[in-house]
């Protein structure tokens, strides 16, 4: 699993995330046989991994699941944490880059403290890159880092690890100083009911054994890998890690271990390095380049070259007014903050920002028109300003309903009051549709000019006859229309 996942960063040439694991690792066990050594024959990698391996292809292959949660569901074990050590290369002298990286990753493997333990063993990684780095400064960056019953673990279990110098008299205390956080129980063959569930208290074994090894050992890789063997029930994890983070301090592998590795694998153990190393290289630039991208940006939004007030303990900085804007801060929150007449924060804040409102424009009392009869002045007097625009008198707004011109007739009369209501049998058929849908055109939807005639008025006299022709007599009233849906010949008009 960890030469594949190097194999997928070899690929992508940077930062990886859940995504990647669907659509490169997961293709990779499932459709690249290599020689598997427990079989001593080439076969797919799928078929050697563990159950919990195996989750993978059926979510993300099969299942089609979104690759950041794919790993809700799957037994909580060390399974997405014990390959992580490429991230932590990746994000060298970087754990908290590495500790997020490894959490996005393990998102589509594992949950819960599974997920977390991938985290921290990431951040270990690349703690110890870091010059000059210690087995106790390692623990305490993943102290800093860790969370929940995973951070509670690795602190007792260092802390016993703390009194020994050799493995064999600390094999039983360290079992003991992590037997509470452990879910599998005290017989590894047998598990509890509980074994392997999310929960918050509760930890892998694996990674807070691995760490109290590397403290036992002093960082030597030799002592902790055979420390971690001899510990016994998941002792290849353990000793994974153990190993992973000694060599990232600097402690030599011994060459015949790594001979009789290689040839009874049958890999290549220098060729994942010198990949990794390069792909390292490349990714770090990249980040540089988009930090120096970020700065470029965060320098534009503050003002170039502005400098920056500290703010209370613990808080951001905040930017002073932009220059060539004399009085105008750059952010909402600034000119919130100097509209209130104080620093962002304020006294007793805790470093939070305090968003103070931005102060309204001021509005005009009374007018020409107004009821009061006093002539209209800004709130605050002649001269008012607000403390973030310019200075000198506001412009007066109007603000009364009086001051404005008197709406249409039939607008002032719907805001006069209810409408009356009509019989049912005049009820506008468009006010109820439902109860009375219109069924023929009516005379108040077309333009007056195109009516026949008005209800109501007589009907329209024929026009003067022209020189030469006869006069034509005017239409019988009443008359029968063929667009009327009465057929009668009453005198109510359609």
């Amino acid at each position: 699993m960890t030469h594949a996942l190097v194999r997928v960063y070899a690929t992508v040439r940077d930062h990886l995330d859940a995504y990647s694991v669907a659509d490169h690792l997961v293709p990779d066990l499932m459709q690249n046989p290599r020689w598997i050594p427990e079989l001593e024959a080439e076969a797919i990698p799928l078929q050697r991994v563990f159950l919990a391996e195996k989750w993978l292809a059926a979510r993300l292959h099969y299942g089609h699941v979104d690759p950041r949660e794919a790993g809700v569901g799957n037994i909580v074990n060390c399974g997405a944490a014990m390959y992580m050590a490429p991230v932590g290369l990746v994000n060298a002298a970087n754990p908290a880059g590495a500790y997020a990286e490894a959490l996005d990753i393990a998102g589509a493997h594992q949950s819960s403290y599974g997920r977390e333990a991938a985290g921290v063993f990431a951040a270990a990684v690349a703690a110890a890159c870091v010059p000059g780095a210690t087995p106790d400064s390692v623990v305490a960056a993943c102290l800093a880092l860790a969370k929940d019953g995973t951070r509670t673990a690795i602190e007792k279990v260092c802390e016993v690890a703390a009194g020994y110098a050799d493995f064999e008299s600390a094999l039983g205390p360290l079992r003991e100083a992590v037997a509470p956080y452990d879910t599998v129980g005290p017989d590894y063959r047998a598990p509890s009911l509980d074994a392997r569930r999310p929960s918050r208290t509760k930890a892998i074994e694996e990674l807070p054994v691995a760490l109290g090894m590397l403290v036992v050992s002093g960082g030597d890789f030799r002592h902790a890998v055979l420390g971690s063997v001899n510990y016994g029930r998941d002792c290849d994890s353990i000793a994974t890690m153990a190993g992973a983070v000694a060599g990232a301090l600097g402690s030599t592998v011994p060459q015949d271990w790594s001979k009789t590795v290689a040839e009874a694998s049958r890999l290549d153990l220098w060729e994942p390095a010198t990949t990794l190393t390069a792909v390292t290289r490349e990714v770090f630039e990249r980040d540089v380049l988009r930090r120096r991208a970020h700065e470029a940006a965060f320098s534009e939004i503050g003002g170039r070259g502005a400098p920056t007030d500290l703010g209370p303990a613990g808080g951001p900085a905040r930017p002073r007014a932009a220059p060539g804007r004399p009085g105008r801060p750059r952010t909402v929150g600034d000119r919130g903050a100097l509209a209130g007449g104080g620093r962002r924060g304020g006294t007793g804040t805790g470093g939070r920002v305090r968003r103070t409102p931005l102060p309204l424009p001021p509005v005009a009392r009374g007018g020409p028109a107004g009821r009061t009869g006093r002539s209209a002045q800004p709130v605050g007097g002649p001269g008012a300003h607000r403390p973030d625009t310019h200075q000198g008198p506001v412009p007066q707004l109007a603000h009364r309903t009086d001051d404005f011109p008197a709406p249409p007739g039939r607008l002032r009369g719907r805001l006069a009051g209810p409408r009356r209501r009509l019989p049912a049998r005049q009820t506008r058929g468009e006010d109820h549709p439902r109860r009375h849908p219109p069924t023929r055109p009516r005379h108040r939807q077309l333009a007056p000019h195109l009516l026949l005639h008005r209800p109501g008025r007589p009907p329209p006299t024929s026009s003067p006859p022209t020189p030469g022709t006869a006069a034509q007599p005017p239409p019988p009233w009443p008359r029968t229309s063929t667009a009327c849906p009465r057929t009668t010949t009453s005198t109510t008009p359609c």
